[in-house]
């Protein structure tokens, strides 16, 4: 076997890839009904506003940090865009890009805390998801629609197309759903920043050791702090795209996805420690975690309800799998008993 195949198979990448094919395989093999490119591609949709979270919370972890603020901000997005544009009269436009600077600085408050004042990510962010919730549910009770009811009708539909805002959610380019468009330049722009240019080098600088870091002239804070902006903005494109589709604008749209973000990420090869990840792994891993939530109810008829289990399950096991490795516990424990 040649030294190019041997680091091919070493890689964490091939893992997830044979994982994903067997999960076609099992998934396709029980229900054919399953293998259905649109029903894919409908999948893919549904759940791509983890997937999208997920590139950007990759390079706040590979600095050591972690935000779970990010669902949240989600429902923050949601709701500003809502009533700004029902309630307010403001034109649908000027209203998602009023929601992305409010979603930036909600980022930049939280990575201030951590960059700047040395608190913990995990207290920052579970405080901001507090926070931003709270606040997006204050913001709905601002407009004429009951906060459980959601805004609707965004424009527009012109006979059976979908243009104007909702074409981000519900249109399609060349047959291919827009919303798979726009996450494929999303995956071109983060594996470029992160793996081709001097501020990706520094995030994974800053994740090996910060101190060094600083003392060769990268200032470690700025770039710590503009992470967490990095990934409350793609949250901010997250809740418009979900907006979008679902033709509905809710304080509590997008609730629920932190586990299956931080899953996606860690799953994908990224230390919880930082120094370490790939967006190549992060997009495995968020594919693999959508067809699992797909197929376990096509074709296995798993409730809905229950589909956190096994994703918990993931994020358990390969957290574990990486202590046992990383500590040689495994080969210890062998030692003693031998």
């Amino acid at each position: 076997m040649s030294a190019t195949l041997k680091k091919v198979f070493k890689r964490w990448e091939t893992f997830l890839v044979a994982f994903l094919i067997l999960e076609f395989v099992v998934f396709g093999s029980a229900n054919p009904k399953f293998l259905r490119p649109a029903s894919i591609m409908t999948a893919v949709v549904n759940y791509i506003s983890v997937c999208i979270i997920a590139l950007f919370v990759t390079m706040v972890m590979i600095t050591g940090g972690i935000d779970i603020q990010v669902s949240s901000i989600i429902g923050l997005t949601s709701i500003i865009e809502g009533v700004l544009w029902s309630d307010a009269g403001v034109n649908i436009w000027v209203a998602v890009i009023c929601a992305v600077i409010a979603a930036a600085i909600c980022g930049a408050l939280s990575g201030f805390f951590v960059a700047y004042c040395g608190v913990q990510p995990m207290v920052v962010t579970l405080g901001g998801s507090f926070l931003y919730s709270g606040l997006a549910l204050l913001i709905s009770g601002l407009s004429a629609t009951p906060a459980y009811q959601g805004i609707s009708g965004f424009p527009a539909k012109v006979g059976k197309t979908f243009v104007d805002f909702r074409f981000l959610g519900k249109g399609d380019i060349a047959g291919v759903p827009t919303q798979i468009v726009i996450y494929v330049l999303l995956i071109l722009l983060c594996a470029w920043v992160l793996h081709r240019t001097k501020y990706g080098e520094r995030l994974f600088l800053i994740g090996v050791n910060q101190q060094a870091a600083e003392y060769s002239g990268i200032n470690t804070r700025a770039v710590i702090m503009s992470t967490y902006i990095l990934s409350a903005v793609s949250a901010a494109i997250a809740g418009t795209l979900l907006t979008s589709n679902v033709n509905s604008a809710k304080y509590n749209l997008g609730g629920g996805y932190t586990l299956a973000i931080i899953t996606a990420v860690v799953l994908g090869g990224t230390l919880n420690t930082g120094g370490k990840g790939s967006i190549l792994g992060t997009v495995l891993a968020s594919l693999i975690i959508c067809i699992l939530r797909y197929g376990l109810p096509l074709c296995f008829g798993v409730s809905t309800q229950n589909l956190d289990l096994p994703v918990g399950i993931i994020l358990v096991l390969v957290v574990l799998g990486r202590e046992i490795a990383g500590q040689h516990m495994l080969a210890n424990l062998l030692k003693r008993r031998s």
